[in-house]
C-alpha cells in the first residue's frame, strides 16, 4: 500500500525548508503527499518550540491531530521540529498516542519509519539526541511556497547567546552551507520557475564565518545575482553586528539583490541590551541605517523589538520609543517579551508586569503605525516592480514590491492586470497607500521617478 502523508508546517520559514525537505524525500520514497488531510493515513505536525504561544500553537495542533487519528483506524501522528526537539519525552508523555516524536534532523528516518508505523506501531518512538543542523542537506524539496518564492536556507543553528532565547540549545550551533551547493540549489530552484528568493537563517549576515574564515555573505549574494531566471533575492534575519561595508556595497552594486533587510535589533537602550547580551547601542543602529540608505536611497529596511525585557525601566523604553523616532524604519514588529525556560533572562526578577510590556507594545505599535504610512505614502506617484500573486476580480491584481517580504509584510493591489499571470514581474505607478499596503496601476513601461 502507498502511504498518504499530510503535513502541518507550524512557525518560521526555517521550520518551512524542513518541512520541504522531508516531503521531497517521502515523496522520492513512493509516499502520495496530499493536502487533503481526510485521505491521508499518515498526519505529520512540524512544530515550534521557540516561545509559550508557539508551545501552545503546536500543542492544540498535535491534540487535534489525534481527535483526526481517533477518527479512522489505522491512522498515525508523528510529531517533528523544534518542540519534539526542545521538549520531546515531555511531549510523548503528555500526548501518548503519538506514534513518533522526532528531534531537528530525526525526519530524515520518515521515510523507512512510516512503513514500520503503519504495519505496527507499537510504542511511541522518541528519537531526540543531538540537532542535525540542516538534515537532508541539497536532497529531493517539495516546495509549499507560491511556485515563484522559495526560502533559501544558507546556514542553520546559532553560536550568539542572547539572554532571552531558546534557539542554540534547539537548533545548535552555526553552520554554514557551502557556497557551490546553495548555488547549486538556487539553479534548481530558477529551472522550477523560482523568480523570487529568500534567504533565510539563524543568522544570515554570519554567512561563512565557520567554514571559510570571513563573513561571505557578500560573495554568496554576487553568485546568486548571477543565477539565470532568478529576478529578486531577498536577505532576511542579519545580525546587526555583521551588516558590514563589503555587504551594502553588494546592495549598492547589485540590482538583483533588493534593497530589503530585516535586522532584528530587538532594543536600542544600551543596558536593556546588555541584559539581553547583545551588542551595540542606538547610536551604532541608527549609524548602520544610514548608511544602507546611503548605499540606495529606496532601501526598506524591517526590524523587530522586544518590549518589558527584565531591566527595562521607563527611561529605556521611552529611549526606545526615540530610537524609532529617529530610525524612521518601513516595518517594524513589536513583542512584549515572554520568559522562557531555561534562558538567563527568565531567572531575573527586575522584569516589567506583563501588563506593562503589553502597553508599551501597544504604544510602540500605535507610534509605529503612523510612521509606516508616512514612509508608504512617500511612495505615491513612485513606479515599483510588482511580483503578481493573484487577482481581485477580472482586472485587479494582487501582489508584492520589493518592500514586502512573503507572509510578513504588506501587498500591493493594482489596477490593469489582465495580461498579467502570477509569477510576473509588472511595473505598477502608485496611486494611493495606507499603513501597511500600496495601491496602483500598471504603466507600460519603468519610467524615471
Amino acid at each position: 500500500m502507498t502511504a498518504r502523508i499530510s503535513l502541518i508546517s507550524l512557525g518560521c520559514p526555517k521550520n518551512t525548508v524542513d518541512s520541504e525537505l522531508a516531503l521531497g524525500r517521502l515523496r522520492a520514497s513512493g509516499c502520495e503527499i496530499t493536502s487533503d488531510q481526510d485521505t491521508a493515513d499518515v498526519l505529520i505536525v512540524n512544530t515550534c518550540g521557540f516561545k509559550a504561544d508557539a508551545i501552545e500553537e503546536s500543542v492544540d495542533t498535535l491534540l487535534e491531530a489525534v481527535r483526526w487519528k481517533n477518527r479512522r483506524s489505522g491512522r498515525r501522528v508523528v510529531a517533528i521540529g523544534c518542540l519534539a526537539q526542545r521538549h520531546g519525552a515531555e511531549l510523548a508523555a503528555r500526548i501518548p498516542e503519538l506514534d513518533a516524536v522526532l528531534g531537528i534532523g530525526a525526519w530524515t528516518d520518515l521515510p523507512e519509519g512510516v512503513e514500520h508505523w503503519l504495519k505496527d506501531p507499537g510504542e511511541t518512538l522518541v528519537r531526540i539526541g543531538q540537532p542535525q543542523p540542516m538534515a537532508g542537506g541539497n536532497g529531493p524539496r517539495l516546495l509549499t511556497t507560491a511556485p515563484w518564492t522559495a526560502y533559501l536556507r544558507i546556514s542553520d543553528g546559532c553560536d550568539y547567546a542572547c539572554a532571552f532565547c531558546t534557539i542554540p540549545s534547539i537548533r545548535g550551533p552555526y553552520v554554514s552551507r557551502p557556497t557551490e551547493d546553495i548555488v547549486r540549489e538556487a539553479e534548481v530552484l530558477a529551472a522550477q520557475g523560482v523568480r523570487e528568493l529568500a534567504l533565510i537563517a539563524q543568522d544570515t549576515t554570519r554567512y561563512g564565518w565557520d567554514l571559510y574564515g570571513e563573513l561571505r555573505l557578500p560573495v554568496l549574494l554576487k553568485a546568486l545575482a548571477r543565477v539565470d531566471g532568478i529576478r529578486w533575492v531577498r536577505v532576511m534575519y542579519a545580525h546587526p553586528s555583521t551588516v558590514n561595508d563589503a555587504l551594502i556595497d553588494v546592495f549598492a552594486e547589485e540590482q538583483k539583490i533588493l534593497p530589503y533587510l530585516d535586522i532584528p535589533l530587538q532594543h536600542s537602550d544600551r543596558e536593556v541590551l546588555r541584559a539581553m547580551n547583545r551588542p551595540g547601542d542606538g547610536a551604532r543602529y541608527l549609524d548602520l541605517i544610514r548608511r544602507l540608505r546611503a548605499a540606495r536611497t529606496d532601501f526598506c529596511v524591517r526590524s523587530t523589538f522586544i518590549v518589558g525585557h527584565p531591566g527595562e525601566r521607563p527611561a529605556a523604553f521611552a529611549a526606545l520609543k526615540a530610537f524609532l523616532n529617529e530610525a524612521d524604519l518601513d516595518r517594524v514588529g513589536v513583542f512584549a517579551y515572554s520568559a522562557e525556560e531555561g534562558t538567563p533572562s527568565a531567572e531575573r526578577l527586575d522584569r516589567p508586569a506583563p501588563r506593562i510590556a503589553e502597553k508599551r507594545r501597544e504604544d510602540l505599535m500605535r507610534f509605529q503605525a503612523a510612521v509606516s504610512r508616512r514612509r508608504n505614502e512617500s511612495l505615491v506617484d513612485r513606479v515599483l516592480d510588482v511580483l503578481v500573486e493573484g487577482r481581485d476580480g477580472p482586472v485587479t491584481g494582487i501582489g508584492r514590491s520589493y518592500r514586502d517580504a512573503p507572509d510578513i509584510d504588506g501587498i500591493v493591489s493594482f489596477h490593469g492586470a489582465g495580461e498579467f499571470q502570477p509569477g510576473d514581474i509588472v511595473p505598477v505607478r502608485v496611486t494611493s497607500a495606507t499603513t501597511h499596503d500600496l495601491c496602483g496601476e500598471v504603466v507600460t513601461r519603468q519610467t524615471p521617478d
